[in-house]
């Protein structure tokens, strides 16, 4: 079989097979700047991925399997006991009277978005001085937590900065704010208040400072004042970051640790959830059970976190 002139046809030197038309050569750098475009992101999210799963998600994977296990924190050998932990845990009420202390941090909380709700409505507007008052309502959460327990702990030592200021407003005597078990949480709550303040200040700051002017103008020639521009314009388009000044505040109330650890060390009544999850694991080397109670409180958090988006979705949050 001898083959055809038509299969014997040669394609001309330069000329442009089926293969190699422009239109192909198009098609195909079109399809590797897609590739590239696709990957581009992942590159950039690698770095932040691998911290990611290194501090966060492998230490929760270790944590719940510590949990099911007797180790002391010390010993490189530990047996696996079951739910062994979770069932002290549950049987114990004392261990959950702790969270009492994390009722007045709540209450601290509320007060404390209610506050910075306020400056930040005030200073959102045309008052003098504003740029000063926002620097001193943010400057305490630029200062490490820390310094701020000893800053405090000095400030309501009996007789002095706090006794001193009362006695000079007429309110005598001297008080143990941090020794009187009646005393104590009203203490370490308020210095949290005064700490996260600027936080939520911030949040809300910008979110009002988003809303559209035109609105404001509208509101005006309607004869809207002030506190109806804050009820009708200011509030509703803050609802979304009240939901999650409120989350936050829910979780950081039953996570508390380092305010009352540094200033009483857990003792008269102050004692938190995570302290005695702390002195668990380092003082009486159960860690084991200190891992189940971290678990135990990463569950109660999401719980609650989850009710509350239930119970209010985002679009009628409210404070």
């Amino acid at each position: 079989m001898t083959p055809t002139s038509s299969s014997l046809r040669r394609v001309p030197a330069g000329a442009a097979t089926p293969q190699d038309t422009p239109q192909a050569r198009r098609s195909r750098r079109k399809g590797s700047s897609r590739g590239r475009q696709a990957l581009t992101p992942w590159l950039f999210l690698l770095v932040p991925l691998a911290f990611l799963v290194t501090f966060s998600y492998v230490p929760i994977i270790n944590m719940i399997v510590y949990s099911f296990t007797d180790w002391d924190g010390v010993s490189p050998d530990y047996a696996f006991t079951g739910v062994e932990n979770y069932v002290e845990i549950f049987t114990r009420p004392e261990l959950f009277k702790v969270f009492v202390a994390s009722l007045y941090y709540l209450a601290a909380a509320g007060l404390q978005i209610a506050l910075a709700l306020y400056f930040a409505t005030v200073l959102s507007f045309n008052t003098r001085f504003r740029n000063l008052f926002k620097g001193i309502l943010f400057f305490p959460y630029l200062i490490n937590g820390v310094a701020i327990g000893f800053v405090f702990l000095y400030f309501f030592q009996e007789g002095g900065t706090f006794d001193t200021v009362l006695g000079l407003l007429g309110v005598g005597g001297e008080h143990l704010w941090l020794g009187d078990p009646d005393l104590v949480n009203f203490s370490l709550a308020g210095v949290s208040v005064w700490r996260f303040l600027g936080l939520n200040f911030v949040l809300f700051l910008g979110g009002i400072q988003s809303i559209a002017p035109e609105l404001y103008e509208a509101a005006e020639l309607d004869g809207a004042g002030r506190w109806q521009q804050f009820r009708f314009i200011i509030v509703p388009s803050l609802r979304p970051l009240i939901g999650l000044t409120a989350i936050l505040a829910i979780s950081g109330c039953l996570s508390v640790f380092e305010i009352p650890y540094i200033m009483t060390g857990g003792a008269g009544a102050s004692e938190t959830f995570v302290i005695q999850t702390v002195k668990l694991a380092f003082r009486f080397n159960k860690t084991g059970l200190a891992s189940a109670a971290a678990v135990v409180l990463l569950i109660i958090i999401l719980l609650v976190t989850w009710l509350q988006r239930r119970l209010v979705p985002e679009e009628r949050a409210v404070a």
